[in-house]
């Protein structure tokens, strides 16, 4: 499939920022790549996060906020007209610890979408370090339409 334009991209980046409250906002997540194949999205290390006296281990859910987090904007991404979505089970399989002071990258797709309900896919990694998974996991969303969903929305001035 082909890559969504520049300009799309910056607008779903505005409207998913704009969206974010509480933990997320405090994560400062920068979005790396955005296509209608998935979405990658890199938090910077935040010593706050960690729970470890040398501030290498990350809390786990933090771990699974972001993956919640970045499955929805995978969702917005690849499903049109949707103005909200609701998490109905999400799963997270941590396969390593989180140890270490390199960003989290996440990789995350929808695989399957019906007219009310998105599924997901998607894995977690230090920078650098690809080959070495800390966690995956999958979802399934409620999908809310409406007659313009809120990128739509912004797209034609009529949301803030």
């Amino acid at each position: 499939m082909a890559d969504i334009s520049r300009e799309y991209m910056e607008q779903i980046a505005q409207m998913w920022n704009a969206r974010g409250k509480g933990l997320i906002t405090h994560m400062a997540l920068e979005i790396e790549k955005v296509s209608s194949e998935g979405v990658r999205v890199r938090m910077p290390f935040n010593p706050d996060f960690c729970v470890d006296k040398d501030q290498t281990l990350l809390h786990g859910g933090i771990l699974t906020a972001l993956l919640d987090s970045v499955f929805g904007l995978a969702n917005f991404v690849t499903i049109k007209g949707v103005s909200s979505m609701a998490t109905l089970d999400l799963r997270v399989d941590y396969l390593r610890a989180a140890r270490s002071r390199a960003d989290v990258i996440v990789s995350a797709h929808c695989f399957r979408k019906t007219r009310h309900i998105a599924f997901n896919a998607g894995n977690i990694w230090f920078d650098g370090h690809e080959d070495a998974e800390i966690a995956r996991g999958t979802a399934s969303f409620a999908l809310t339409r409406g007659d313009t969903s809120l990128l739509e929305a912004m797209t034609k001035g009529k949301a803030s």
